[in-house]
């Protein structure tokens, strides 16, 4: 029987072991400690002590540094991911980038459901910030951000610059300007949705036979109808529930979020030439630059297949010194 066995035994006799200065610990009922268990704590005192140690290292690792591709010796990335705070959007770029640039997922405060999301993008940016740090005190870092998730990564590197650290490159995927995300914004954008999706409909039904209006008709209330119980099976889910949280914890931060002006390299990393909604970021980054996916990529399907290799190969570029203005 190893360490780690002979600890479970203890626990299963409602006997603690902790260790305290190099010492170990023990408390338990009356008579559970026997003359023979504590003869084997004693003999196996440094063996616990050592599986002790590993366990409180391992219960205070950084819970927001997830490695996605942990080797290499390049600057690593550490990604900020969108509003649902799934680190996995950068799996497939990360493969790409190739086993010699590390790259790690920063997951917000909430998604393990043990803490409540933070509300405010300078506190998600502390968070990560100090955790990043921790990881890679080395202090040399490239920063990412995807969609919402750039204006949290933009505030990082704000935050990491200003504590010393030198931050190479703060790279943006599809990331709009906060004020996208704001209430205004998005009522014109529903309102421009709602407009196409009546057009589209109007021009269905026209190139229809009125006759076959009423099967149409059937086929877009069960699809509507499978729409709500997909979203009712979510909302019952408890990681989907957490998830939900997270978004609008995120969101909520985002649109309350005034960027301040920042003096490092910062690379519009964009879908296509067609869009637009990231501007404004030069604005508040003069050394701003973009760079444009292939035509016809949208922001929701940028770091997948079959656009991945493509993105990342522009962030390869982005990472090379450019001229400055």
């Amino acid at each position: 029987m190893n360490a780690s066995a002979f600890l479970s035994e203890l626990r299963r006799r409602d006997i603690q072991v902790w260790a305290v200065g190099g010492q170990l610990h023990c408390a338990a009922k009356a008579g559970a400690l026997t003359p023979e268990l504590r003869e084997e704590l004693r003999q196996r005192k440094s063996e616990i002590l050592q599986v002790l140690a590993s366990a409180q290292a391992l219960a205070s690792q950084e819970r927001a540094v997830v490695p996605l591709q942990p080797h290499g010796s390049r600057t690593p990335v550490f990604g900020v991911p969108g509003h649902n705070g799934d680190v996995f959007c950068y799996r497939m770029l990360a493969q790409c980038l190739g086993e010699a640039q590390p790259f790690f997922g920063l997951q917000p405060p909430g998604a393990d459901g043990r803490e409540d999301p933070l509300e405010r993008v300078e506190d998600i940016a502390a968070y990560f910030a100090d955790q990043v740090r921790d990881f890679y005190p080395q202090g040399r870092y490239i920063i990412a951000g995807y969609c919402a998730g750039g204006t949290i990564a933009f505030e990082l590197a704000q935050q990491l610059a200003r504590a010393g650290a030198e931050v190479r490159l703060l790279a943006l995927f599809g990331s709009p300007f906060p004020a996208y995300f704001r209430l205004s914004s998005q009522l014109k954008l529903r309102f421009s949705q709602e407009g196409a999706r009546i057009g589209g409909f109007a021009r269905d039904l026209a190139a229809r036979s009125p006759a076959a209006w009423p099967d149409y008709l059937k086929g877009r209330l069960r699809t509507r109808r499978q729409r709500l119980d997909a979203q009712e099976a979510a909302a019952q889910d408890p990681v989907l529930a957490q998830r939900a949280r997270i978004e609008r914890a995120t969101l909520n931060a985002v649109r309350a979020y005034e960027p301040q002006a920042y003096r490092g390299r910062v690379a519009l990393l964009l879908p296509s030439r067609q869009w637009q909604l990231a501007a404004d970021w030069r604005k508040v980054a003069p050394l701003a630059r973009e760079f444009h996916g292939p035509d016809g990529c949208g922001s929701p399907e940028m770091l997948r297949e079959p656009y991945a290799p493509a993105l990342a190969e522009l962030f390869t570029r982005a990472v090379q010194p450019w001229k400055m203005p």
